[in-house]
């Protein structure tokens, strides 16, 4: 015979309700929303990064920008370039550098993964977006591979195509 709980649980409260929804990890922190238009996201990938006190208190005021950064693979780490993380306004002598390298933190079967794959005519790594989880700063990377111009031109025929289709299906079910 099973024995009854003595004293009533109470469900588990929200953290901090008046927490900032970018560092309790419900919104990005940075969006990459032009990868997806140059590019053809083949595979993705999550990573921690490296950073400094400095840089994640930026990232938390939404001081991020991903528009023109690039994974590297070098050495047997990867690291991320031109990631544009401006200065804390109230950092001092040691605050971070806006556009310095900084080393991604990944397991090793998949570094390696991505060695093999990056070595590929035509595939880079692009970074589609940087949030928090768990109170880490994650980076989604993408193993890309570049769209010429008539690739944009189809990609944005078929979106239109698409649209109008939906908003004939909600016309005629009116």
């Amino acid at each position: 015979m099973a024995r009854q709980p003595s004293h009533q649980t109470k469900p588990n409260p929200e953290k901090n309700p008046r927490r900032d929804p970018t560092a309790a990890g419900k919104r990005d922190a940075a969006v990459n929303r032009i990868a997806s238009h140059n590019y053809f996201l083949l595979e993705k990938f999550e990573a921690g990064i490296a950073l400094t006190g400095t840089e994640v208190k930026s990232i938390r005021g939404g001081r991020a920008n991903l528009k023109d950064a690039y994974g590297l693979v070098k050495d047997g780490e990867i690291w991320l370039l031109n990631a544009h993380i401006s200065p804390y306004e109230h950092g001092s002598y040691s605050n971070h550098e806006a556009l310095r390298t900084r080393k991604l933190l990944m397991h090793r079967a998949e570094i390696t993964k991505l060695i093999g794959k990056t070595q590929q005519k035509g595939l880079t790594l692009i970074p589609t977006r940087m949030y928090f989880k768990n109170g880490r700063v994650k980076v989604e990377l993408a193993l890309a591979k570049g769209k010429q111009l008539w690739d944009k031109r189809e990609t944005e025929r078929r979106r239109t195509a698409d649209r109008e289709a939906r908003e004939a299906i909600a016309r005629s079910r009116r």
